[in-house]
């Protein structure tokens, strides 16, 4: 039984048509994932179908009393809501009915009438509705979503945007319509509340109509994608790698039909003209019949995709082994509170690390400490030589110089216009849209601008704030595939899990105001922590780990420079800066303080930290091999400059090799 039928619906904006004869049906109990570039009409679809807006044509039937919720990007909140005198309140009133029923119900009960038929006949639909675990749900969906107690217990106009948009979607589940519909309800959540909400939704009885670039949130939570493509829809059965395989698979066919087809075309075509040329008419008729038979098979349009190969840290230079090391690192903003603190962090050449952690807990203030933009609150950040970065932040407070796109790009390197654009086309401004305002410009497109201005730079570490925000699903998979590719060093603060999984190699873990690394990738992070595994714990036993041992907070490895880089929003390249030496660094050198006995590790501890060791025993002691090869060689010894850059590195190959073999025979004096 179909919840709402659309036939032929159609929408248009002045001349340009946005959805044209979309046929479609919702049933029962059915949860349905929207998928397209940005501008392919999801939210226009969505609005049609919540009854907000009317096609232009075509009709659009609903069930008689079905309920519809729809959460839009940004929440627009009814007076009801707005005025409620605090979040718990407001987000209670979504289940409208049951506090009718409960308040009807109450009335009776002071009057004395518990024991009539009309008390009985509103128990019965009380039940009905799961009204005996209103409050427990509510409390439930603020809980999941991550409100904490004081906001909960503050008013709405008090939150803020991205606030009010995670309380629009608490009321809505409370509410539980006939048919919940959801336009990109993932972009104010972080990884906790994402998997929360896919289980809510799993466990839902009422239809789903989800439309969003999050694949991961698709695979879990649909059992059927509407593809929006060039103006019409087209339903695919599964979740979203069904559909990408189907998908692939059509557009293969489509594409094989298609030159069959013209070749049969060109054939009968050149048969017309040569019986034409003899004369043939008989022939020639017969054939020029056959070719009014024969339409052109159009296939589907997919437009033009983001080309990011080679465009990120082109010209880069290479980089000391160690990239980055920071130690007793505490960060947060000038004036206010310490945010988060880490005993040890360190990023290798060529390393893809996720910076992970709930919304608030500090992944972007350690990121821009490390840009630059923040100061260090205490303790040392050094970079290795050769490091030059790109920074793309995610709070875009100041506009990107430039009136127009082109004239952003050609502020911040010199070329030719032609060559400007045929940079910027690989980033879809193509044609005008290269003399596009930059502050008229969408969120999507300001995102693949920043990407543009960011790529142009010879950066070898890239600090990337939430690079996904406003992309497409065509654009996410084109940067994925750049950054898997990329030899640059890579810090990566995201809530894609697509995104995690399939580029990073291993952690950094900012929560309960601490920085850990851990050293695997995002499924194996969220395994741990279902099996307890907590930031707090592993930052007291890094503690034990560096510390106990009397190793000192600010010593700095042969080839790094202490100090912090700077780097603009959209991703110049900054040089080191002097930053003041932690207070009370300790006088005496490591070599003069005694370590104390260390208490044995448990079996998978050691295991795992001697997988870690050797594997970094393994990686070195090749590269030092090579490198002495390359050393032997005559070519190199003929060429001054690549003589140094290969002595420097293995110096710096060396002095890794050293501390890993003594952290290998450190981690023996621990073996179980």
């Amino acid at each position: 039984m179909s919840l709402i039928r659309l036939s032929g619906v159609v929408r248009e904006v002045g001349t340009f048509v946005i959805l044209d004869r979309i046929d479609a049906a919702i049933a029962v109990g059915e949860r349905v994932g929207i998928v397209g570039p940005n501008g392919a009409g999801k939210t226009t679809l969505l609005r049609i179908i919540a009854g907000i807006d009317e096609p232009d044509a075509g009709e659009v039937q609903r069930r008689r009393n079905l309920r519809v919720g729809l959460l839009a990007q940004e929440a627009h909140f009814d007076e009801a809501f707005a005025s409620a005198p605090d979040l718990r309140t407001a987000v209670r009133r979504g289940a409208s009915g049951v506090e009718a029923i409960e308040a009807e119900m109450r009335a009776l009960e002071e009057a004395s009438g518990a024991a009539s038929a009309r008390y009985e006949e509103l128990t019965t639909q009380f039940s009905a509705l799961d009204g005996w675990t209103l409050d427990q749900r509510v409390e439930e969906a603020l809980s999941g979503l991550g409100f904490s107690e004081a906001e909960c217990a503050r008013s709405p106009e008090e939150l803020s945007g991205g606030q009010q948009t995670r309380a629009a979607l608490a009321r809505l589940l409370v509410a539980d319509p006939d048919l919940l519909l959801l336009d990109e309800p993932t972009n104010h959540l972080d990884l906790g509340a994402i998997e929360w909400l896919e289980e809510a939704v799993r466990r839902r009885q009422g239809a789903l109509l989800v439309a969003s670039h999050d694949r991961a949130f698709l695979d879990a939570t649909v059992t059927r994608v509407w593809e929006l493509r060039d103006r019409r829809l087209t339903a695919f059965r599964g979740d979203y790698a069904s559909y990408a395989r189907q998908r692939e698979a059509r557009d293969a066919r489509m594409r094989k039909d298609a030159e069959t087809r013209d070749a049969e075309i060109s054939r009968e075509q050149a048969l017309v003209q040569t019986y034409r040329s003899q004369r043939k008419h008989g022939k020639m008729h017969e054939h020029e019949a056959r070719l009014a038979r024969l339409d052109r098979i159009d296939i589907a349009k997919t437009g033009p995709s983001l080309r990011l190969d080679r465009a990120l840290g082109t010209a880069a230079p290479r980089s000391a082994e160690v990239v980055l090391r920071a130690e007793d690192l505490v960060v947060g903003h000038p004036g206010g509170p310490e945010v988060a603190r880490g005993v040890r962090l360190e990023a290798s050449r060529g390393e893809r690390i996720g910076i992970v952690g709930p919304n608030g807990a500090g992944k972007t203030t350690l990121l821009r400490t490390i840009a630059g933009d923040l100061p260090l609150r205490d303790g040392s950040l050094s970079f290795g030589s050769n490091v030059g970065f790109g920074y793309l932040a995610q709070v875009r407070e100041n506009p990107i110089p430039g009136e127009t796109v082109l004239d952003a790009l050609l502020s911040e390197i010199p070329m030719t216009a032609g060559e400007a654009r045929g940079y910027l086309a690989r980033f879809l401004f193509r044609g005008d849209d290269a003399f596009k305002e930059v502050r008229s410009l969408s969120g999507g497109e300001r995102s693949r601008l920043e990407l543009a201005l960011l790529g142009i730079m010879p950066a070898n570490l890239l600090l990337l704030d939430e690079p996904t925000n406003h992309l497409d699903i065509p654009a996410r998979e084109a940067l994925e595939a750049f950054l898997r590719e990329t030899t640059a060093t890579i810090l990566l603060v995201s809530h894609d899990r697509r995104l995690l999984e399939t580029v990073c190699d291993r952690l950094w873990v900012v929560d309960d105001a601490r920085i850990v690394p851990f050293e695997a990738g995002y499924r194996s992070w969220r395994a741990a922590a279902a099996d307890g595994w907590r930031a707090g714990e592993a930052y007291l036993r890094e503690q034990e780990r560096f510390h106990g041992r009397g190793a000192g907070a600010g010593s700095v490895p042969a080839g790094l420079t202490t100090g912090r880089a700077g780097a603009t929003a959209a991703g110049t390249v900054g040089g080191s800066r002097e930053a003041a030496a932690p207070p009370g660094s300790p006088s005496t050198s490591p070599a003069q303080v005694r370590a104390p006995r260390q208490p044995k590790l448990s079996k998978d501890a050691f295991r795992r930290q001697k997988a870690v060791i050797e594997d970094d025993l393994g990686r070195l002691g090749l590269r030092k091999g090579h490198l002495e090869l390359a050393l032997m060689n005559p070519t190199t010894s003929a060429n001054f400059v690549e003589l140094r850059r290969v002595t420097s590195e293995l110096a710096d190959v060396d002095q890794a090799l050293a501390a890993a073999e003594e952290a290998w025979l450190l981690l023996e004096e621990r073996a179980p």
